[in-house]
């Protein structure tokens, strides 16, 4: 009687389940080389729960219903596929075929303006240092605009400088010792093999190759068969930093014999930038060998690097800009017919890496690389003995100093090398006879390294939706640091003896003291350190959750080893030899929580607590002199949390996040020309050394970014960063000098100054539109606000209004609205920048073309200042108050305006 109800049961509903029959459908994806690809995302307009595609690049929907259906897909650095399709009732199995995705032609940001000039503190002693945050081409539209629309204005997400950014090469740090960012100029150039981060993570994001820092991390993966099987050739044109760039790019793909090859090549030059006398020449190679010894094990070399040679450009005060206009640079003046910069930098560095990769069983993996880095870091600068001071914008040669006219100070603005020349000739000898030393010379600040790194990674899934992460890290650094004489100018040698100390030795154990172009001079000294470092991280995924937790310590030490020993009695026994051993010992946790809403909507919350050991120039107040460490340095506690709400839907991507971060014990040095007095020596002029220890910042804000398909060809997208980045309570400030060696000022009253370098507000709205026929083009509208002029410690304390040798005793006058006036931290206005970008590429047979142009600051605003410093030359109340009433100031603020407006064009061919 049951089989016969279920044979019924089975004959009278089978034309109702054959009449609601519904359609998978399915199609693959692969690139333009063929290739799958993986991982793919694929939205249906017509449900919540899009699909990925698997490693074949195949993808399914199922159980579809008649209709007409609209799926896209994308993939970063891809150009996104819009396709439609209709199902009809009598398909069971419905194939889309293969969907081709086209490799991005993207804006290619191309040129990062890295400003050297920020980093000659000797100028200014300003500790900010203008820079660039990490490239991303990822697909938050916060992300994307930050970086290649702001990031053009010096925009910083969240107040975050390169000190806190982590890029990484198969593991291994690219971050430097001794102030711990990041040099781009490593591998500048090479911006196809180093175009796409195989992993790139914001902020405190946990990363699955480190623990991170506040600015998130960057990992490339060089293995070669990781690259496209291509050749590309580029050129790009533009008026930035240099004029010309060409580049070509060579990957083989993985050979039946096992082997695979990448290699890269590019030069970058140009004299002719927006800056005067700023000009370039740059080289860059990489090469990439793997060999695959079986399914599970490969072994890859990389190689690579960036001889750079290039000119710097000054800050400059306002009154020096009003006369000789925003594209004005003293460092540099006519020789023999040719512009001569005074501020060379040549710097080298190449690295090479050996990587095994290991597969283990079915989920394990097993990444080692062993590096070797070598090279200089050389940056020139005209030296002077008892001589007048070269520099064009010397105070004294200012017209608001008296001596000159506006016209005499635009007819001598550049530095007079004949004067250099002929000053030093005419006193090759003394009265009586004797060989005499150089007045004038070029000398170069160089930084040699070898840094050995070992980077581990292994990863394994323990189960289907837990995987877990472990890093191990050990890096030996040895830093050689020294000046040497580059150009005598015409001399037969320069003095290694010490003008500003009463001709003091620089080295009393030599007894020559004449020194010869190549020789060092001044100070030599080495820098060493061991860091060792483990991190493990771990994935869990649930319907609803997902949690990523990571954990890491560190310890380090660090000496410094002095070659001079110092003719200036106090500091003889404590500049040559061993230092003793600094060491420190780190630790963290960080914690990542996603709520999943549904398909589409998330909410994310990531936190995160650790330290951050000193770097060496936060070790020690002046290595070039003395190994005394700095007071009050301590490792830094960095306490950051964000809470964000993200929807990926198929018309609207949206991210809408707050954050919270607070850095304590931070230590800020700074070094800089003074004029100040002293209980002991009456009135002196030297180079200062000044660090302000113990700093607490707040950084607040909240951020939006939003993609919004208005049809399927046009896009707009607006980003919206409004935060608060400030000091919050008055740190201890010091100071050394060869005058009086320590002295100690007191406290700092910077409590609610703003933090400089970088709008503290930025806004922008861009509109693209991505033509079927592959061509597109957009502009954005940015607006920046709140950004400060950085600010000089020593004159924020009570030094500068009390008589020296009291401790509350003030100067005749003061008033605490004199000392609001005196000490108020400038903000500078609010700037509008418009910028716009177009391309087109075109297919020919296996043959890929494609051109694009892009143009910043179009309406050519010179107004917007991208940095800038107090000089801290005046520490005393008479003085700061006679300065702070002159109508033009003979110590204003040295600032950095934006170039205005640049292009880039670049075009390739791909085959």
């Amino acid at each position: 009687m049951i089989k016969k109800l279920s044979l019924i049961s089975l004959f009278t509903l089978l034309p109702a389940s054959y009449y609601y029959a519904q359609t998978t459908v399915y199609a693959y994806v692969k690139g333009q080389d063929g290739k799958p690809v993986e991982r793919a995302e694929v939205d249906l307009e017509q449900s919540v729960d899009d699909v990925t595609a698997d490693k074949i690049g195949y993808f399914q929907f199922v159980d579809l219903k008649p209709g007409h259906y609209l799926i896209t897909v994308t993939k970063p650095n891809f150009e996104s596929k819009i396709l439609e399709f209709d199902v009809t009732a009598d398909e069971k199995r419905k194939d889309l075929g293969v969907i081709v995705l086209n490799n991005s032609l993207g804006t290619d940001a191309g040129v990062v303006v890295i400003d050297d000039s920020a980093t000659d503190t000797e100028d200014g002693g300003s500790s900010m240092q203008p820079t660039v945050g990490l490239l991303s081409s990822g697909r938050d539209a916060f992300q994307n605009v930050s970086a290649f629309e702001l990031g053009a204005y010096w925009f910083r997400p969240r107040g975050v400088d390169n000190r806190f950014e982590d890029v990484m090469f198969n593991g291994v740090s690219m971050s430097k010792n001794d102030d711990g960012r990041i040099d781009f100029n490593n591998w500048g150039g090479l911006n196809d093999v180093t175009r796409y981060p195989y992993e790139n993570v914001d902020n405190i994001t946990p990363s699955e190759y480190a623990f991170g820092n506040l600015g998130g991390v960057a990992y490339y993966n060089t293995r070669a068969s990781s690259y496209r099987k291509q050749t590309s050739l580029a050129y790009s044109f533009t008026n930035r930093s240099y004029l010309h760039r060409a580049m070509a790019t060579y990957s083989s793909g993985m050979s039946k014999s096992g082997w695979a090859f990448t290699f890269s090549g590019s030069r970058r030059w140009g004299d002719q930038a927006i800056i005067d006398g700023v000009y370039q020449d740059a080289y860059a190679y990489f090469a990439s060998v793997e060999k695959k010894f079986s399914e599970r094990h490969s072994i890859n070399f990389t190689g690579f690097g960036s001889p750079t040679y290039r000119a710097s450009n000054s800050p400059n005060t306002q009154e020096v800009y009003d006369i000789m206009g925003k594209d004005y640079n003293s460092y540099w003046g006519w020789q023999d017919g040719e512009k001569r910069n005074s501020r060379i930098r040549k710097v080298f560095e190449p690295m090479f890496m050996l990587t095994d990769y290991l597969k283990i069983g079915k989920n394990s993996n097993w990444i080692n690389t062993v590096s070797y880095q070598i090279g200089s870091d050389a940056r020139s600068r005209l030296d002077w003995f008892h001589a007048a001071d070269p520099n064009p914008t010397y105070y004294r040669k200012l017209p608001s100093y008296g001596l000159l006219t506006a016209d005499e100070f635009r007819a001598q603005s550049q530095i007079d090398w004949n004067y250099l020349y002929n000053t030093n000739r005419l006193n090759l000898t003394n009265m009586d006879g004797s060989v005499k030393g150089a007045s004038y010379s070029l000398v170069e600040d160089v930084n040699k390294d070898k840094t050995f790194n070992w980077a581990s990674h292994f990863d394994t899934r323990l189960k289907e939706n837990w995987k877990l992460n472990i890093n191990f890290n050990f890096q030996n650094l040895n830093s050689d640091n020294f000046r040497r004489v580059k150009d005598l100018l015409g001399a037969n040698y320069a003095n290694n003896l010490n003008p500003f100390n009463n001709d003091a030795r620089y080295n009393i154990d030599d007894e020559n003291y004449k020194v010869k172009e190549g020789d060092r001079t001044q100070y030599s000294y080495q820098l060493h350190k061991n860091h060792y470092t483990l991190n493990v991280s771990t994935e869990i995924d649930f319907n609803k959750f997902n949690i990523v937790a990571s954990i890491f310590s560190s310890y380090s030490e660090a000496y410094r080893n002095g070659d001079y020993r110092s003719g200036i009695a106090e500091f003889a026994n404590n500049s040559k030899g061993k230092s003793a051993v600094y060491d420190a010992l780190d630790a963290g946790i960080k914690g990542k929580i996603t709520y999943k809403i549904n398909g589409k909507n998330f909410i994310v919350y990531n936190g995160a607590f650790f330290s951050l050991a000193p770097t060496f120039n936060e070790i020690y107040i002046n290595p070039r002199v003395v190994d005394f460490v700095t007071p009050g340095v301590k490792n830094q506690i960095v306490n950051s949390n964000d809470l964000s709400y993200i929807m990926r839907g198929q018309v609207l991507k949206l991210r809408l996040s707050g954050y919270y971060t607070t850095i304590s014990n931070s230590t800020e040095i700074s070094r800089y020309y003074a004029a100040s007095s002293s209980t002991n020596s009456g009135a002196y002029n030297t180079l200062i050394n000044e660090a302000m220890s113990g700093a607490d910042k707040r950084y607040m804000g909240a951020e939006l970014g939003f993609d919004v398909k208005i049809t399927p060809t046009l896009n707009a997208t607006g980003v919206a960063s409004v935060g608060e980045y400030k000091f919050t309570n008055t740190p201890q400030v010091y100071s050394f000098d060869d005058q009086i060696g320590f002295r100690s000022y007191g406290k700092a009253n910077i409590k609610d100054y703003k933090v400089a370098g970088t709008p503290q507000k930025a806004f922008s709205f861009g509109l693209k539109y991505n033509s079927p026929k592959y061509w597109w083009v957009g502009a954005s509208a940015n607006y920046l606000m709140d950004q400060y002029l950085d600010f000089s410690a020593l004159n924020k304390t009570a030094t500068l209004y009390t008589i020296p040798g009291t401790s509350d005793v003030l100067y005749d006058g003061v008033t605490p609205e004199l000392i609001q006036q005196l000490t108020a931290q400038k903000k500078f206005d609010d700037q509008f920048m418009l910028n716009a970008n177009a391309g087109k590429s075109f297919q020919f047979g296996k043959y890929r073309m494609g051109i694009s142009v892009s143009v910043n600051n179009i309406l050519n605003n010179r107004d917007y200042v991208t940095g800038g410093f107090e000089q801290g030359r005046l520490a005393n109340f008479p003085q700061a108050l006679e300065e702070n009433n002159r109508g033009t100031p003979y110590f204003g603020p040295k600032l950095w305006y934006d170039r205005g407006r640049t292009f880039f064009t670049n075009v390739y061919l791909r085959f």
